[in-house]
């Protein structure tokens, strides 16, 4: 399997993934604080919405990059 194939499978396995879940999210630290004993941190939660033309773009890409790639062998 060359490196076109592999490629051509992640973008359309990544295409399904944002259609399905339709974004992502992660918990990242903001703030953090050390007084005395005491540690505090403030963890915010952010969401990125994948957009519905970014899956089937992927998809899309992926699909003529897996049928390029088998015309060329």
């Amino acid at each position: 399997m060359n490196a076109v194939k592999i490629v051509a499978i992640v973008l359309i396995a990544a295409g399904i993934l944002g259609l399905v879940y339709g974004g992502f999210s992660y918990t990242k630290e903001t703030h953090e604080a050390e007084i005395g004993p005491l540690d505090l941190s403030v963890k915010e939660k952010e969401k990125v919405n994948v957009p519905v033309w970014a899956g089937v773009g992927a998809i899309v890409t992926g699909g003529a990059l897996l049928l390029v790639g088998t015309r060329k062998s």
